[in-house]
Protein backbone atom coordinates (compact mmCIF):
# COMPACT_ATOMS: atom_id res chain seq x y z
CA UNK A 1 0.00 0.00 0.00
CA UNK A 2 1.51 3.32 -1.05
CA UNK A 3 1.89 6.10 1.50
CA UNK A 4 -1.06 8.22 -0.17
CA UNK A 5 -3.22 4.80 -0.30
CA UNK A 6 -2.51 4.82 3.09
CA UNK A 7 -3.51 8.35 3.91
CA UNK A 8 -6.72 8.26 2.11
CA UNK A 9 -5.31 11.11 -0.20
CA UNK A 10 -4.90 10.03 -3.39
CA UNK A 11 -4.58 12.48 -6.31
CA UNK A 12 -4.80 15.14 -3.61
CA UNK A 13 -2.49 17.86 -3.03
CA UNK A 14 -0.46 18.76 0.06
CA UNK A 15 1.43 20.88 1.87
CA UNK A 16 3.65 20.61 4.54
CA UNK A 17 4.90 23.00 7.51
CA UNK A 18 7.15 23.91 10.51
CA UNK A 19 6.07 24.18 13.90
CA UNK A 20 9.09 26.09 14.78
CA UNK A 21 8.01 26.46 18.58
CA UNK A 22 8.40 22.37 18.72
CA UNK A 23 11.84 22.48 16.43
CA UNK A 24 14.59 20.36 18.34
CA UNK A 25 16.77 21.38 15.39
CA UNK A 26 17.61 17.28 15.08
CA UNK A 27 17.72 18.01 11.09
CA UNK A 28 16.26 14.41 10.75
CA UNK A 29 13.80 16.26 8.05
CA UNK A 30 16.63 17.67 6.33
CA UNK A 31 18.02 13.96 5.96
CA UNK A 32 15.18 12.76 4.60
CA UNK A 33 13.82 15.44 2.52
CA UNK A 34 16.77 18.03 1.81
CA UNK A 35 14.55 19.19 -1.27
CA UNK A 36 11.97 20.59 1.20
CA UNK A 37 13.30 21.14 4.53
CA UNK A 38 16.43 22.59 5.59
CA UNK A 39 18.05 23.77 8.82
CA UNK A 40 18.59 27.71 9.30
CA UNK A 41 21.90 29.41 11.07
CA UNK A 42 19.09 29.63 14.48
CA UNK A 43 19.40 25.48 14.34
CA UNK A 44 15.64 25.44 13.40
CA UNK A 45 14.04 23.59 10.92
CA UNK A 46 12.29 25.43 7.93
CA UNK A 47 10.42 24.32 4.96
CA UNK A 48 11.89 25.58 1.37
CA UNK A 49 9.84 27.09 -1.62
CA UNK A 50 9.78 26.37 -5.49
CA UNK A 51 12.59 28.89 -5.53
CA UNK A 52 15.07 26.58 -2.88
CA UNK A 53 14.99 29.42 -0.56
CA UNK A 54 13.85 29.22 3.66
CA UNK A 55 9.84 30.40 4.23
CA UNK A 56 10.40 31.59 7.44
CA UNK A 57 7.17 33.54 7.79
CA UNK A 58 5.12 31.67 10.88
CA UNK A 59 3.02 29.25 9.56
CA UNK A 60 4.65 28.90 6.02
CA UNK A 61 3.85 26.19 3.70
CA UNK A 62 5.03 24.61 0.52
CA UNK A 63 3.77 21.73 -1.75
CA UNK A 64 4.93 18.68 -1.14
CA UNK A 65 6.79 16.46 -4.49
CA UNK A 66 4.90 13.87 -5.51
CA UNK A 67 8.02 12.10 -5.79
CA UNK A 68 9.67 12.50 -2.19
CA UNK A 69 5.99 12.57 -0.36
CA UNK A 70 7.27 9.30 1.42
CA UNK A 71 10.30 10.96 2.51
CA UNK A 72 7.83 13.80 3.64
CA UNK A 73 6.04 11.45 5.32
CA UNK A 74 9.29 10.09 7.48
CA UNK A 75 10.46 13.10 7.92
CA UNK A 76 6.73 13.75 10.24
CA UNK A 77 7.17 10.50 11.87
CA UNK A 78 10.79 10.59 12.79
CA UNK A 79 10.98 14.22 13.88
CA UNK A 80 11.61 13.83 17.77
CA UNK A 81 9.81 17.80 18.23
CA UNK A 82 6.56 16.24 16.22
CA UNK A 83 6.51 19.42 14.85
CA UNK A 84 6.19 18.39 11.04
CA UNK A 85 2.55 19.09 9.58
CA UNK A 86 1.22 17.51 6.22
CA UNK A 87 -2.32 18.69 5.57
CA UNK A 88 -4.66 18.63 2.33
CA UNK A 89 -4.41 21.50 -0.06
CA UNK A 90 -7.86 21.79 -0.59
CA UNK A 91 -9.79 21.21 2.77
CA UNK A 92 -6.33 21.95 5.32
CA UNK A 93 -6.86 18.71 7.20
CA UNK A 94 -3.87 17.05 8.17
CA UNK A 95 -3.37 13.91 6.97
CA UNK A 96 0.51 12.99 8.93
CA UNK A 97 1.93 15.06 11.66
CA UNK A 98 0.94 15.44 15.48
CA UNK A 99 -2.46 16.68 14.54
CA UNK A 100 -3.35 14.12 12.00
CA UNK A 101 -6.57 12.13 12.36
Amino acid sequence: MSVQQEAGVEGAALEVWIDQDLCTGDGICAQYAPEVFELDIDGLAYVKGSDDELLQATGATTRVPLPILTDVVASAKECPGECIHVRRVADGVEVYGPDAG
